[in-house]
């Protein structure tokens, strides 16, 4: 969800971090984002880049969210070899936080405007977002072939296993321990452990770990607004090697629809899919719900945001039938 906190950027500290990509001219920063800070770098050239970083503040951190910044460069790195992710090109990194407080990338500033911005209607009247989809479902398509050595998230030893099950429990065990540390109220813990106990199996359904970028919403997908073609997909330090249905939940994070187009062919009907997608669900439910108090968000979006993310985790408990 956007905040408006637009504040004067760092001059200085940019003009060091873009040195070896170019000379500095103008910065500006970004509204749009709720745990990173982005600024739109414009060189003496009259190339633009994206310079970001992030918090490494862990008390206002998930479990999951160290060193999100460098998943987001490693994901960037891949993606060079694959064109068809559709994500920006790396230009630098800075890792040492000496320069801003947290690790920092900075990338290609992609054409087109955010999909959020872009004015389409629905995809079966609006061919421009029919297009879109059908583009979004070929980059889930091209996540889902880049194959892992092991399921969890890429910065986070902890988080990570030798099977899916494994790693998607310890993914939503981390979260139950974060909302209890941080006092977020009225969590559902032993119904979304019960749903844990009673899906292993569709879980285990899960044996090879593919890329999954997790935060494919609108806001990170930047779209030609006269034809609807996808253009670029950003944001994605949440990446993490599982299953490639948390990608369709994420491109939707508290609906329940999930686009054919975007689908493509990725099984979704079968009771063992069906109830990962559920799991999903529930596990974005948690993170949205839990991050809201631990990052002090505060706007009048706050409150319907949130009984938004409550509703969607007790849809997918509803419908796991705990």
């Amino acid at each position: 969800m956007p905040h408006d906190d637009v504040r004067t950027p760092p001059l200085d500290a940019l003009r060091a971090l873009v040195a070896p990509v170019g000379a500095l001219a103008a910065a500006e920063r970004l509204a749009g984002g709720t745990f990173a800070t982005t600024y739109r770098v414009t060189l003496e050239d009259g190339r633009r880049v994206v310079v970001k970083t992030a918090a490494a503040d862990p008390g206002a951190l998930l479990s999951h969210e160290h060193d999100l910044i460098r998943t987001e460069a490693e994901v960037y790195a891949l993606a060079a070899g694959h064109p068809a992710l559709r994500m920006p090109a790396l230009l630098h990194t800075d890792f040492t936080r000496t320069v801003l407080p947290g690790d920092v990338v900075v990338a290609a500033h992609l054409d087109g405007v955010p999909w959020t911005e872009a004015g389409f209607g629905a995809a079966d009247e609006d061919p421009r977002a029919a297009r879109a989809q059908a583009d979004l479902g070929a980059v889930v398509a091209g996540l889902g072939a880049l194959t892992g050595e092991r399921f969890g998230y890429p910065q986070s030893p902890a988080l990570q296993a030798a099977t899916w099950r494994a790693a998607f429990t310890a993914m939503v065990t981390a979260l139950l321990a974060d909302a209890e540390r941080a006092g977020v109220p009225d969590v559902p813990a032993a119904r979304v452990r019960a749903a844990l106990d009673a899906h292993g199996a569709a879980l285990d359904e899960v044996t090879v770990p593919r890329l999954v970028h997790t935060d494919l919403w609108p806001g990170n997908l930047f779209v030609d607004p006269a034809t609807g073609a996808l253009l670029g997909v950003i944001d994605p330090e949440r990446a993490l090697w599982g299953d490639p249905l948390l990608d369709l939940v994420g491109a939707d994070p508290v609906g329940d629809g999930v686009p054919a187009a975007v689908a493509g062919d990725l099984d979704v009907t079968s009771p063992g899919a069906a109830a990962r997608l559920l799991l999903a669900r529930m596990w974005l439910g948690l993170v949205m719900t839990i991050e809201i108090p631990v990052r002090g968000y505060v706007g009048d979006w706050v409150p319907d945001h949130e009984a938004a993310c409550r509703r969607s985790l007790a849809r997918a408990l509803d419908g796991l039938g705990v």
